[in-house]
């Protein structure tokens, strides 16, 4: 079986919830109009990828216009499932293909704000949600750690598919999670715009024998609102702050898109799935190139929850 599948490189609509998922749907709608039945949009597409903001949060102290930044950005965030899913859904439907889009997610019973990956079925139907284990650096004032209960991967007509946002795959042991899966088809969105991230993704494609499907941003400063609270921080970085780097690689570690740097764009790739399981001949992380004797992981996937009543 061969699919088509399509990496959207582009910035989201800085702070903006609603133009961010309109300029997302648009996306979809492009991608599918070229044959593409698995789209990635990148990490926090909605409502943005804050970089180069510290919101006011220097050890030992918050600013009053920082906690109006992350107000900001909470209100711009979204619930899973809500009418912004119900949105691209119905792109998904559309396009009748499969569609996975990094969001910052929002639960309407706490404050925490979460980096999720969401993912919908051709049907259009909200298939499930992964959301990051562990922000990295500065992203932990900012964004609550997801938990076992949505390491997901998806049984699909396509193949098994999900994936690990950012640093998570700098993770073994979750990356092992999602090779005892059986994932296949690997979603790998990131704001990591270093030439090191792409060894990681070839790393991934060639250890887990799966194809890999980065996504990155391509952000200048002159993207951010010029209202926006903390601006003077934006105002200190280089025109271009995030070059991209998007790319998809096989299950032996080849390009077979990108990587594409300094533009937005849409990167294309026909993915021959009988790969995968060719690739496994010789190196099955989770089957015979394992050693359960010696090695062992155990997974939490049961959701945890501060307060429980029986």
């Amino acid at each position: 079986m061969n699919i088509r599948a399509a990496v959207i490189q582009a910035a989201s609509v800085i702070m903006n919830r609603d133009a961010s998922v309109e300029k997302g749907v648009r996306l979809i709608e492009e991608a599918a109009s070229d044959g593409a039945r698995l789209i990635l949009l990148p990490e926090a597409f909605v409502p943005a990828y804050p970089r180069g903001f510290t919101f006011g949060s220097p050890v030992g102290s918050r600013s009053n216009e920082g906690r109006g930044l992350w107000h900001r950005y909470s209100e711009n965030s979204i619930e899973v499932p809500g009418p912004e899913t119900e949105k691209f859904g119905r792109a998904a439907k559309k396009a009748r293909a499969y569609v996975a889009v990094g969001v910052v997610e929002k639960e309407s019973d706490t404050t925490t704000l979460y980096c999720s990956l969401i993912y919908f079925g051709p049907d259009g139907k909200l298939l499930g949600r992964h959301r990051k284990l562990k922000p990295t650096a500065a992203e932990r004032v900012i964004w609550g750690e997801g938990d076992g209960s949505t390491l997901t991967v998806l049984d699909t007509e396509i193949g098994r598919w999900g994936g690990l946002i950012c640093w998570e795959n700098y993770m073994p042991m979750a990356r092992m999670a999602m090779y005892g899966k059986k994932i296949g088809l690997y979603m790998a969105p990131t704001a990591d715009q270093r030439d090191a991230w792409q060894s990681t993704l070839r790393h991934i494609a060639v250890e887990g024998r799966c194809f890999v499907l980065g996504c990155n941003q391509f952000v200048t400063r002159s993207m951010y609102p010029n209202d926006i609270e903390c601006m003077e921080e934006i105002e200190k970085q280089d025109e271009i702050m995030c070059r991209g780097g998007s790319a998809i690689v096989s299950p032996m570690g080849e390009y077979l898109a990108g990587p594409l740097w300094d533009e937005e764009g849409i990167l294309y790739a026909d993915l021959d799935l009988s790969l995968i399981e060719k690739g496994r001949f010789d190196f099955d992380v989770t089957g015979h190139y394992a050693r359960p004797d010696v090695f062992k992981l155990i997974v939490n996937e049961n959701p945890l929850k501060a307060v429980e009543t029986e």
